[in-house]
């Protein structure tokens, strides 16, 4: 095709109209020109002008020259009968260099005249002359003119479309997506095509050898472009400048941007809107928790790993008063212990479902060396993903020598390790509890703010003053003699910046007492005509001191953001109960990590392709404590990008629905 379209290149620079009188034109491109431009002028559709020029799917160049069908040929027509004569076949010119013939130029001849007289371009003179690029025609030059050798061939063209047999889990915006056009476009296509695809449905697609066909790559998303949406909103909908876009999808470099385009784009695109994975995003959508217990659980057997420092190595097992002994003192062995407690009872819950696994529990004793040895094993060849190891340098040790393989990691625990390309961080960055904090009460426009901090804390307290620039401030009292910090305000300090009304006070501190201070002055200030919400962007472990009390807490609503909600042994929770009747004791966090973290892992390999897939399948998943919404980072792995928003209320601590 490549050849029949250099040919015609050659007819159009010679002013041939041979072509007008067959079936088939031709058209060359102007610049800016594009295949929607050039169809509504011929009024023909843009499959028709692909099926004619395949090339033009990838790149539409100025001075280019395209077959274009005659209208004509375009409208369905019955199938001929004997009544009915059938079509006869249809002819291009084609021609081939056949020699050349040796020229001395004469006075007053020109490119144009030498064209003229020997029937070739001026464009083809040219190219058998480079010098004549940068050179003019001069008398006495002796260039070469080509001799070409016209044939006559047959162009047969290929329908303009083809049957696809949908795929489950397919949505327009994939199919779409993989043949170049737009939802639209696919629509216009299949007139009778269902709102939601059924798998095996029969629909039309453009007919594209399979080389072209682009291929769903599930460690990216996709974004389907709105109704006169330009760059600029798309980079302030996603961070990605024009550059990166076009690098990401070199369509734009041709098409430039169309409503109902798909672009693939990286999970980390500051996009603030997620639906669940059935297409890509559009204006208004939320983020919904998907039950993944609802879906169809693929009955093949899963591979997992699970990793944790036990250190069993230090254990005497002949002795339970020394065993006793080393948990209470070895913080990794009842830490893994706790977390193994969770896990066994995701895995028996699992069972229940009837989800097939094969699990391999290994003991890293936290040694790097030993983990080396444990995934050198032929044991990894087959695992299909890996909780752990726990510990950050065991961790990242794990995921560089299982990178090779793509077997996925999970970090169950470790607040910092290498986001890698295989690499799952299940716990949410600190950071991003900071910005829940901030975007939560940024959006409350009527209350009034408060920012008490100690001497320590004092870039946070400039931080939130920059945010909340009409907010009073109130920094803890200093020991008089030394100037060192006293972690304690007055109760004048509090009145002066107290008003009638919401009033929302930030404290910021690592010191138990000074929790305790703020916390005691704030709650002798509540009345009717005044209410106080107690917050922080860091819950440091001196708001659960035991000199602080709870019921100031409570008083205060104090809020804060976490990577978990506290479950309550009062509601009907099956985990709990199960976890009860095993152990004869309720479970405490790392149990409940234990737990969440396997069912989330196991249930997105068993309603996913694997656990890559399942970042798009399942934007966000919610169990006990702990909830599950990963992003690609543009450069590595996967991160956890959720956090909850949680309130001390009737003594309890409970999830604010946002």
């Amino acid at each position: 095709m490549r050849k029949i379209i250099y040919i015609l290149s050659l007819v159009v620079f010679f002013g041939c109209n041979s072509a007008k009188a067959q079936n088939y034109k031709t058209h060359k491109v102007k610049a800016g020109e594009t295949i929607e431009q050039i169809a509504t002028k011929y009024k023909v559709s843009k499959s028709q002008i692909y099926a004619l020029n395949p090339d033009a799917r990838k790149t539409v160049r100025p001075n280019s020259v395209l077959i274009i069908p005659n209208a004509t040929d375009v409208i369905s027509t019955p199938t001929p009968t004997p009544t009915t004569p059938t079509k006869a076949p249809t002819f291009t010119e084609v021609k081939t260099l056949d020699g050349f013939k040796k020229h001395k130029v004469k006075r007053k001849e020109t490119l144009y005249s030498l064209s003229k007289k020997y029937d070739v371009s001026q464009e083809d003179i040219k190219k058998h002359n480079p010098e004549l690029y940068a050179n003019n025609l001069r008398k006495g030059d002796k260039i070469q003119i080509p001799i070409y050798k016209i044939t006559r061939e047959e162009v047969v063209a290929s329908p303009s479309t083809k049957t696809y047999i949908v795929k489950p889990k397919e949505g327009k915006w994939r199919i779409a997506y993989q043949y170049g056009i737009t939802v639209q476009e696919l629509e216009d296509l299949n007139p009778n095509m269902a709102a939601v695809l059924q798998p095996g449905t029969s629909i039309n697609v453009p007919n594209l050898d399979v080389e072209e066909v682009k291929t769903i790559d599930e460690q990216y998303s996709y974004y389907t472009v709105l109704k006169a949406e330009g760059f600029y909103r798309l980079k302030l909908k996603t961070g990605l400048t024009q550059e990166q876009l076009e690098k990401l999808n070199p369509d734009l470099l041709t098409t430039g941007l169309k409503e109902g385009m798909v672009l693939k784009i990286p999970y980390n695109a500051n996009i603030t809107s997620i639906n669940q994975g059935n297409g890509p995003l559009t204006d208004g959508e939320q983020l919904f928790s998907t039950d993944l217990t609802m879906r169809n659980l693929d009955a093949s057997t899963k591979h997992i790993a699970i990793m944790l420092p036990f250190k069993l190595d230090k254990v005497d097992s002949d002795s339970v008063l020394d065993a006793k002994k080393t948990i209470k003192t070895d913080p990794f062995l009842s830490m893994s212990l706790d977390f193994y407690s969770g896990v066994k009872i995701a895995l028996d819950s699992l069972s229940t479902l009837g989800v097939n696994l094969k699990v391999d529990v290994y003991d890293t004793e936290n040694r790097e060396s030993k983990v080396l040895s444990i995934v050198n094993t032929e044991a990894f060849k087959d695992v299909h993903a890996v909780i752990g190891p726990v510990m950050q340098k065991s961790f990242n040790t794990a995921a560089s020598a299982l990178k090779s393989k793509n077997i996925p990691l999970i970090s169950p625990i470790t607040k910092t390790v290498d986001i890698q390309d295989n690499v799952f961080q299940s716990r949410p960055a600190e950071s991003l509890l900071k910005d829940k904090v901030l975007n939560y009460f940024k959006k409350d426009s009527t209350s009034h703010f408060i920012i008490v901090s100690d001497m320590k804390n004092n870039t946070t307290a400039d931080a939130l003053k920059k945010a909340f620039p009409k907010a009073a401030v109130v920094m803890s009292r200093k020991v008089t003699k030394t100037g060192e910090d006293a972690y304690y305000v007055l109760d004048q300090d509090m009145v002066k910046v107290l008003k009638p009304g919401k009033n929302v006070v930030f404290l910021e501190t690592a010191s138990a007492g000074f929790v305790s201070n703020v916390s005691s002055i704030l709650n002798a200030k509540i009345k009717p005509s005044m209410s106080i919400v107690l917050t922080t962007t860091d819950k440091t472990n001196a708001f659960e001191d035991d000199e602080v009390r709870s019921t100031h807490l409570s008083n205060l609503g104090f809020t804060y953001a976490s990577i978990n909600k506290s479950f309550s042994e009062d509601e009907n929770n099956s985990f709990t109960k199960r976890y009860i009747a095993e152990y004869s004791e309720t479970p405490n966090t790392y149990a409940v990590r234990g737990f969440d973290l396997t069912m989330d892992v196991v249930l997105r390999l068993v309603t996913s392709e694997d656990l890559y897939a399942s970042v798009n399948a399942s934007p966000l998943t919610t169990y006990v404590e702990n909830k599950f919404a990963y992003k690609k980072k543009l450069f590595g792995g996967y991160f956890n990008n959720t956090v909850y928003i949680v309130k001390y209320k009737d003594l309890k601590i409970v999830e604010v629905k946002e």
